[in-house]
């Protein structure tokens, strides 16, 4: 099941990331009086009641501009346009109505998705309301006040952007084929893997960075098993030259990092593990999704005995935070390994679904806290009185214990590796989370 994606969009400078950042939680988006600061789209998931859906910040829409960087943030809302769900239009109530909110209403009106128009900096219900009225003439029904700053109207907002997600779109796919996400940066091979894989040129392949402008499902089949291929668009590196930013084109990989079962990241072996691997790779674990690695045009580097090693060393020290993730070294070019691709999502795809019986559990437990005593801290030692497995995908394990302050990631880390010693889930994260349960 994915989750419904909320876009925030308006002109620059009108509160969209201070909206964002009170819906997030915490300030993650760059806040500035300043229009055009936010170029990074950025998401984040949120839960409201019962509902939990991904919201994406996006630059400020400048419809007619012939500067560089708005032209570039005004492609990537419209991005977000294209992938959301539902639109939150934010408007400013203090400058009012202006021609470019006309403009930017025509371009989501033919989006022809689920607006809420939103008016905000209303600090003051009873002082701004009649300014609030004037955006009737947007025509995009009824304008929902808010101060984004202030906190106020913004538990109904929300009742109305729930009150917009598509009932089908909320229920389990019946679709049970294996789904793959292809994803990485731009001109790493990601749509020639899939070409090589399906033998013919069904996605365009380019020399082009950015050339895929959509998640692209591409099926193909082997040994009689359909696996479905979500080709992503490339995620754009900051260029070091200002006038050339650009912003990174996160939405897409997270709505296809949403609905797969296992995540390729693709490599450039060239080029090396970049920064923005590593954030790439990041939304896969966040989202606790089984991750391959595939180090892609390994044909075109010179070797000897060591390179195959070395280059293995260097993406684990650069993405330590996911040593499970598997590794293969392949070619688009030549297919070299390209068919133990499948054998690796088989295996992956069985792990993130492995269960383990809760006397195993147990077992492996009391062997692992016998070899090394859980921690303590001012006298007081963290006893952990039983494991059980809750759920997969990803494996996810619950420790009870006398205190959840004593506990610490290290012996965390220590009682997963002991796990994974036994039954290895190579391939997939699995998550840990403690609870208290009082002395007798």
């Amino acid at each position: 099941m994915s989750k419904p994606v909320v876009a925030v969009v308006g002109r620059p400078n009108v509160g969209k990331s201070t909206l964002f950042n009170a819906l997030a939680g915490s300030r993650i988006s760059i806040v500035e009086d300043t229009p055009g600061v936010t170029r990074d789209r950025i998401y984040a998931d949120v839960s409201w009641l019962n509902y939990n859906f991904t919201l994406v910040d996006t630059g400020g829409i400048e419809p007619e501009t012939d500067d560089l960087i708005l032209s570039r943030m005004r492609e990537q809302a419209e991005t977000a346009i294209m992938t959301a769900d539902v639109i939150l239009f934010i408007t400013d109530v203090r400058q009012g109505m202006v021609d470019a909110d006309f403009k930017v209403a025509d371009m989501l009106r033919r989006s022809r998705k689920p607006i809420l128009l939103i008016v905000n900096k209303v600090d003051s219900f009873e002082k701004f309301m009649p300014d609030v009225y004037e955006f009737y003439g947007l025509g995009l029904g009824d304008p929902i006040p808010i101060s984004a700053a202030g906190r106020l109207g913004i538990g109904d907002m929300l009742d109305e952007l729930v009150s917009k997600f598509d009932p089908s779109s909320m229920e389990e796919e019946e679709d049970e084929r294996p789904k793959i996400a292809v994803i990485g940066r731009p001109n790493a091979g990601k749509s020639s893997i899939i070409n090589r894989l399906l033998g013919e040129e069904r996605v365009i392949v380019s020399p082009i960075a950015g050339t895929t402008r959509d998640a692209i499902d591409t099926t193909v089949k082997r040994n009689g098993q359909e696996y479905v291929f979500i080709d992503t668009a490339g995620l754009r590196r900051k260029s070091k030259i200002k006038e050339e930013l650009e912003r990174y084109s996160i939405i897409r990989t997270v709505t296809a990092v949403e609905r797969c079962d296992v995540a390729v990241l693709v490599i450039d072996a060239a080029e090396g593990v970049t920064d923005q691997d590593a954030k790439i790779a990041g939304i896969a674990h966040e989202r606790g999704k089984g991750v391959i690695i595939a180090i892609n045009k390994w044909d075109l580097i010179e070797k000897n005995d060591k390179t195959m090693r070395e280059f293995e060393k260097d993406i684990r020290d650069k993405l330590a935070y996911m040593p499970y993730a598997e590794l293969i070294f392949v070619s688009a070019e030549t297919g070299q390994r390209l068919p133990k691709l499948f054998d690796h999502i088989d295996a992956v795809i069985e792990n993130c679904a492995l269960r383990v019986q809760t006397g195993v559990l147990n077992e492996i437990l009391t062997e692992a806290m016998a070899m090394k005593q859980p921690p303590s801290d001012k006298g007081r030692r963290l006893r952990i009185y039983y494991i059980t497995q809750v759920s997969v995908k990803p494996p996810t394990f619950v420790m009870f214990v006398n205190d959840k302050n004593l506990t610490h990631f290290s012996y965390t880390r220590y009682i997963e590796n002991q796990i994974r010693n036994t039954f290895g889930f190579r391939g997939t994260p699995v998550r840990f989370i403690y609870r208290e349960r009082k002395e007798k």
